[in-house]
C-alpha cells in the first residue's frame, strides 16, 4: 500500500510538473505575442473623448438618414464585424459604426458594464459626432441596450432595426459565468492556444486575408479582458433589469430573425410578440444562423430600404 501511495505521488508529482512547465511557456507565449501583436494592428476609423477615454467610431457614406450599428457582446472589432452591412448601406446612408468600451480600438474602462453605463457613453460619443437623429440598428443584444436607449432619447432615435437581437424574457439569460476561471485562462495564454486550433468564425463571409488577420489580432487583445469579463459578469443582471421592458409604442421596429433557431424554438415567436407590441413592428425571418449581416447583408440592407422608404424616416 505504502509503495503504491509513493507511486502514485510520483505520478502525480510528476503529471504537475509538466503542467506546469506548460502554463509558464503559454503564459510567457501569451505575454509577448501580445506586446508584438499591439503594434500590428491597424488604425481605422476616429476617435472621440466619453468620460475623459478614447471611443473608436467609424462614419462611412452619405444619405438622408443617419444609421447608427451597435455590435453584439464580445464582438472584438464592430467595424471590421460589420463591413459588409456597412459597405451597402453607406451607398446611400450615412453610417456611424459605434465601437463601444472594450470593443474594437476603443479604450478599455473600469466603469461597470451596466445598460445604463452602456448606453450613457454610447450617446455621448454620439453627441460628441454631432449626430442627433438616426435610425438604431444593433445585433444580438443590442437589442436589450437599444430599449433603455430608445426610452432615453425618443427625440433622436427615429427607428430601431434589429438583425438577431436579444429580447427581454429570453430564456437561459440568468447564467452565472466563471468570469475568474475565464480571466486567469486569459493571462495564463490557454485562450490564445484554443483559438490558434479553432480558428475563426467568419466562414460565412469573405474576409480577405488582412481583414482577417486583424480581426484575430484585436480578439486576441479584447477577448476576455477586464472590461469584457466585467460585462459579461452583468449580462445576468442586465437582462433581469430589462425583465417587462419593450420599445415606446410609437417606435417604428424592424426585425430581422433567424427563422429557425435550433437552440431557442421560441426564438421566433418572441420577436413577433415584440414586434406586435409596438404601432409599427415588422418581422423578417431569415434563413441563416445568428450572424445575419455576414451572410445576408445585401437582404438585411434592402431589405431596411424598402422598409424604411414605406416610412420617409430620412431626417433630411
Amino acid at each position: 500500500m505504502r509503495r503504491s501511495i509513493k507511486r502514485t505521488l510520483v505520478v502525480l508529482t510528476a503529471i504537475g510538473g509538466v503542467l506546469a512547465v506548460g502554463l509558464t511557456t503559454t503564459t510567457i507565449v501569451n505575454a509577448v505575442a501580445t506586446a508584438t501583436e499591439r503594434d500590428r494592428v491597424e488604425p481605422y476609423g476616429q476617435t472621440v473623448v466619453v468620460d475623459g477615454r478614447e471611443m473608436n467610431v467609424l462614419v462611412a457614406g452619405e444619405g438622408a438618414t443617419d444609421i447608427v450599428l451597435l455590435p453584439g457582446f464580445g464582438t472584438a472589432s464592430p467595424v471590421l464585424d460589420f463591413a459588409p452591412l456597412v459597405s451597402d448601406l453607406a451607398e446611400d446612408h450615412r453610417v456611424i459604426v459605434v465601437e463601444p468600451f472594450g470593443y474594437g480600438l476603443s479604450d478599455g474602462t473600469d466603469t461597470e458594464r451596466t445598460t445604463e453605463n452602456i448606453v450613457g457613453e454610447i450617446h455621448e460619443a454620439l453627441r460628441v459626432l454631432q449626430v442627433d437623429e438616426y435610425v438604431l440598428m444593433g445585433h444580438s443584444i443590442a437589442g436589450i441596450y437599444a430599449i433603455e436607449y430608445a426610452e432615453r432619447y425618443p427625440d433622436e432615435v427615429t427607428a430601431f432595426v434589429g438583425i438577431d437581437t436579444s429580447v427581454p424574457g429570453q430564456p437561459n439569460m440568468d447564467t452565472e459565468f466563471p468570469v475568474g476561471l475565464l480571466g486567469a485562462a486569459k493571462s495564463l495564454g490557454l485562450v490564445r492556444v484554443i483559438t490558434s486550433l479553432t480558428g475563426d468564425d467568419l466562414g460565412g463571409f469573405d474576409y480577405d486575408d488582412d481583414a482577417r488577420e486583424q480581426m484575430a489580432l484585436l480578439s486576441n487583445r479584447n477577448s476576455l479582458s477586464p472590461t469584457y469579463l466585467d460585462e459579461m459578469t452583468h449580462i445576468r443582471t442586465n437582462f433581469a433589469d430589462a425583465a417587462g421592458t419593450g420599445f415606446p409604442d410609437r417606435l417604428p421596429l424592424l426585425l430581422f430573425v433567424v427563422a429557425d433557431n435550433a437552440v431557442s424554438p421560441n426564438w421566433l415567436d418572441l420577436h413577433e410578440r415584440q414586434a406586435a407590441a409596438v404601432d409599427d413592428g415588422t418581422v423578417i425571418p431569415v434563413d441563416g444562423e445568428h450572424y445575419l449581416h455576414h451572410t445576408h447583408a445585401p437582404e438585411i440592407a434592402d431589405g431596411f430600404r424598402e422598409w424604411e422608404g414605406a416610412r420617409m424616416l430620412g431626417s433630411g
